[in-house]
């Protein structure tokens, strides 16, 4: 564990509080981890997240993973219908590529990634919906039965 020059911890709560992620983690078998995470990383195999349910670390292989959502927070909104088009003056679109994913359990997202194709084992989109409770997801490229560009709206 590391240690400032005033022998505090880099794993102290507050410490953890400013800079951790909050997760949730979808397995392809359909487990779900919820909870905090500081070391995600698409090209390393395993990351940690402190659960929500019991405080304990756990190793989480990214190749188990269908997705890991980074959430503004865990309870979410079930009412909240994803926005399917991405606002015609949304900035990112002059830097993002729309895409559409089809995960092989059925569940669809449109978003926004920085290349495409995606090309990687493990890629980043961002949810065209700002309103969502998802801020990016890290997919999991062998958890995607397909990956397309939608057609831009007409005019």
């Amino acid at each position: 564990m590391r240690r400032s020059r005033k022998g505090a911890t880099y794993a102290s709560p507050a410490y953890e509080a400013r800079v951790a992620n909050e997760v949730v983690a979808r397995y392809i078998d359909g487990r779900t981890v919820k909870g905090t995470c500081l070391d995600v990383d698409p090209a390393r195999p395993t990351c940690h997240i402190k659960t929500v349910e019991t405080g304990k670390m756990v190793v989480v292989k990214l190749v188990d993973l269908k997705a890991l959502f980074f959430v503004k927070d865990f309870v979410g909104d079930s009412a909240h219908q994803e926005a399917a088009a991405l606002d015609p003056g949304d900035a990112r679109s002059r830097s993002f590529s729309l895409i559409e994913l089809q995960f092989k359990d059925g569940e669809r997202i449109i978003g926004l990634t920085a290349r495409f194709p995606p090309i990687r084992p493990f890629f980043f989109v961002l949810p065209v919906d700002i309103a969502s409770n998802n801020i990016r997801i890290l997919v999991n490229r062998a958890a995607v039965a397909s990956v397309r560009q939608p057609s831009p709206p007409a005019s």
